[in-house]
């Protein structure tokens, strides 16, 4: 592909998946910790080479499909059709007036596509102009008839197992859509297949056997299991803060503002919850502390909301490949009354890492009226992290 050409995808996402079982529809569960869209999704939207990302979504999921991908860039969805075919056909017409040189489509529930299948489908799109990933089939195909009795074994050195994404010249296959549903044809499974009824030849390049579709249950467990082994690299972290009572009305605690005869004296807005999670998740990471990277002598952290810190903490943890297990903070003082306000604050600490709430706890304790915190004289916390990252290949995250 020229660097003048313009490459779009289209990520296919109105089905209802009901051989995946209960739960919903199979893209906005979550697997290693993440909705399936999300992850299918990413990799294009961070790909240097897709200028735009089109959803097509179920019109009833719209608020689910919002919440599944915050944080990605993508086009406003367009609504699917009753089949695969017409889904694609809507995004085909929805990314008509961005004038994509190539499209790529691709099924949401194919969640491990990677960088590298992506350009690879990019650049045999502009050689060919119609191309799938493709990988060989290593078990023995067997042709039944309808009774079951074995017909044919076709020869499996020919045969193979057709993935996405699938890339086209857009002005190519949009009309053999816009074809298809003239003639009233909505039988194809894929796109490729269409592509050949309208008489195109349809290229092959390397697949991936990792971006696998996520069809039933058992799918679900096995890739879970895999995403977890790849994250071996089992870490905690422990954390301490305090801050000492200043004048104010109000103090923050776990991103929460609580109303306090006195405020805390601090350089940031000393929420002493939080500092002590971020210097968990910082020491899970063997990466300083919340004073190597946020020191208290650049001005630009004065008075800032302590949200930013533990953001930054967990991106941290994103950017090496891994994810948070849990997080745990346990406050030390007299007052304010932490317990009334646990669920509040473990929602905010939610809402700040995008952890889910099971997997983060809020204590409380007094020090029986001794020390500094029995006297009323400030707070302390202290918190621990675990995190899971990837083994590399020397056995040990860097």
């Amino acid at each position: 592909m020229s660097k003048s050409e313009r490459a779009a995808a289209i990520l296919v996402a109105a089905g209802r998946g009901l051989r995946a079982g209960a739960g919903g529809p199979k893209q906005y569960r979550t697997i290693g910790g993440q909705t399936v869209i999300f992850r299918a999704m990413e990799a294009f939207c961070r790909h240097p080479d897709v200028f735009a990302v089109q959803p097509v979504v179920n019109p009833d999921d719209a608020a689910v499909f919002n919440e599944a991908v915050r944080g990605l860039r993508h086009a406003p969805p367009t609504s699917g059709g009753a089949t695969r075919q017409a889904s694609v056909h809507a995004g085909l017409e929805a990314l008509a007036s961005e004038k994509p040189d190539i499209v790529l489509i691709h099924d949401a529930a194919r969640p491990f596509v990677t960088a590298a299948v992506i350009s690879r489908a990019i650049d045999a799109a502009g050689r060919t102009g119609a191309a799938i990933p493709a990988i060989a089939v290593t078990d023995t195909i067997k042709l039944t008839g309808e009774t079951g009795d074995v017909e044919a074994t076709p020869d499996r050195a020919r045969l193979r197992i057709a993935q996405t994404p699938q890339a086209f010249r857009f002005e190519i296959i949009l009309e053999a859509h816009r074809r298809a549903a003239r003639d009233g044809r909505s039988d194809f499974t894929d796109d490729a297949a269409l592509a050949e009824w309208a008489g195109l030849t349809v290229a092959t390049f390397e697949g991936d056997p990792a971006n696998m579709k996520l069809t039933t249950p058992e799918d679900f467990v096995r890739e879970e299991a895999r995403l977890g082994a790849m994250l071996g690299d089992i870490r905690t972290g422990t954390g301490y803060d305090v801050h000492a009572f200043g004048d104010g009305d109000h103090l923050m605690i776990c991103g929460v503002r609580v109303p306090h005869t006195r405020g805390f004296l601090a350089h940031s807005d000393g929420d002493v919850g939080l500092h002590a999670l971020v210097d968990a998740i910082l020491g899970a990471l063997a990466d300083g502390d919340i004073g190597s990277h946020f020191p208290p002598s650049d001005l630009k952290w004065k008075g800032a909301s302590s949200d930013q810190f533990l953001r930054y903490a967990v991106d941290r943890v994103t950017a090496r490949g891994g994810r948070i297990a849990n997080l745990e903070v346990t406050m030390i003082c007299e007052r304010p009354k932490i317990g009334p306000l646990r669920d509040t604050m473990r929602a905010r600490i939610a809402e700040i890492t995008g952890i889910n709430i099971s997997r983060i706890a809020v204590k409380a304790t007094t020090s029986e009226r001794l020390g500094f915190t029995g006297r009323e004289e400030g707070i302390a916390a202290t918190a621990s992290a675990t995190i899971r990252l990837p083994w590399n290949d020397k056995g040990w995250s860097e």
